[in-house]
């Protein structure tokens, strides 16, 4: 295992390096490229990458604790089992990549094109998804409890036996997906039946 800490690189190629099992602190990375790298079991603490390519990266296995990913693309990377601790994703695009077993915990995943993508039974509680693209993504039985889904594109999403009980929903059009089987609050109960033209009090 190799260690690299508070390093910085801006348009470094590291697509043909192997950098399994590395361990990263505090390093920063700008407009790198790691498309089709190795890197299984990666760990990255307080890092920040900024308008990188992951895609058809090797990300399995990989640790990331209170790291950016900010305008990433991770296209047809694989992230199965991957694990985001209070990391900051925004405007990071997940077209084709492999979400099963990721973890994802809190942190900020807004404006992330997460469409189609499996997180199903997903513990996404206190998540920001702040304008997040979720269009055909399957949530079924996903716990979005306390999460920010404001403005998030649902369209078509799954959400049978999801819970998103005291997540803001504020801009969500309810009348692009199946609400049949979400557990909602009272609150978001209201907002759902004024979405469709209801009057309420």
């Amino acid at each position: 295992m190799f260690q690299h800490s508070h390093q910085q690189y801006e348009g470094v190629d590291f697509g043909a390096r192997d950098l399994r099992y590395n361990e990263l602190i505090n390093c920063k990375f700008s407009r790198c490229s790691f498309a089709h790298g190795s890197l299984e079991e990666i760990t990255s603490s307080h890092c920040r990458f900024s308008d990188c390519d992951f895609m058809g990266s090797m990300l399995n296995g990989s640790i990331h604790t209170d790291t950016a990913f900010e305008n990433c693309r991770f296209n047809g990377a694989n992230l199965f089992s991957a694990k985001f601790v209070e990391c900051k994703m925004t405007g990071s695009d997940f077209s084709g990549a492999n979400l099963d077993g990721i973890t994802i915990v809190q942190g900020d995943w807004s404006y992330t094109n997460l469409r189609h993508a499996r997180l199903a039974r997903q513990d996404l509680r206190g998540v920001k998804f702040y304008e997040a693209d979720l269009s055909g993504a399957d949530l079924n039985k996903a716990d979005l409890r306390d999460a920010d889904l404001t403005l998030v594109l649902l369209s078509k999403a799954k959400l049978q036996g999801a819970d998103i009980r005291g997540a803001t929903l504020s801009g969500v059009d309810f009348k692009t997906f199946e609400v049949a089987g979400l557990r909602m609050d009272k609150e978001q109960t209201i907002l759902f039946a004024m979405g469709f033209g209801a009057r309420v009090g």
